[in-house]
């Protein structure tokens, strides 16, 4: 089984310190022309801030930027590549924008106000495991349906979708540690009419 940590979804948060306005924005992405279209739709919204700070890591080719965008070096994008490396997420872009309120913050107050702006908005985005498992597909008679679909919830996957014809044909998903237990348990539950058939493997999200 391989996994990986990413966000769950598109979000933003902000806050102000010492009369500076930070805003935090965060998206899942796949590649690096999906993160930087971002930055760039991110850098158009807010187009008369001060800055635009920005971060992302890629895992596919285990890529990572990041710009302080004008800050002093040091003090912001590697802050908040910094917050995405600690929480373990990948396939991210975090851009923190900055409008600067006329009080100056020093290194330090930039470097834990980058790093904030960063951190709420993965809150905000919510982070998930993304977990390799088996796709599948069985048949099973209707009257062996009800304790069928029961069964693969129990062994620890998950229905994806049933048609319903002459039988019921039903697809799922499991991991593949949970695979041989759940084939014997479909084998006994029908009397060993009913097998799973492995259709291949994918990506899915363990919140």
């Amino acid at each position: 089984m391989v996994e990986y940590r990413t966000v769950e979804k598109e979000a933003l948060a902000e806050f102000v310190e010492r009369r500076s306005r930070f805003i935090g924005s965060v998206k899942p992405v796949k590649t690096e022309e999906e993160a930087v279209s971002f930055i760039n739709s991110v850098k158009s919204k807010n187009w008369n801030a001060t800055h635009n700070v920005y971060a992302y890591s890629i895992r596919e080719g285990q890529i990572k930027r990041y710009s302080d965008d004008g800050e002093p070096q040091g003090t912001a994008g590697i802050p908040v590549l910094d917050v995405l490396l600690k929480s373990g997420v990948v396939d991210t872009v975090v851009v923190v924008t900055r409008y600067f309120g006329g009080v100056l913050l020093g290194a330090g107050g930039l470097v834990r106000a980058y790093s904030h702006g960063a951190s709420i908005a993965l809150e905000q985005a919510g982070i998930l495991t993304m977990r390799t498992c088996l796709t599948a597909e069985l048949s099973c008679d209707y009257n062996q349906y009800g304790r069928v679909s029961a069964l693969i919830p129990e062994s620890g996957g998950t229905v994806d979708n049933a048609d319903f014809t002459d039988c019921v044909k039903i697809s799922f998903h499991i991991s593949d540690e949970n695979m041989p237990a759940f084939g014997q348990k479909l084998a006994d539950a029908t009397c060993g009419q009913s097998k799973a058939e492995i259709t291949g493997e994918k990506f899915f999200k363990f919140l």
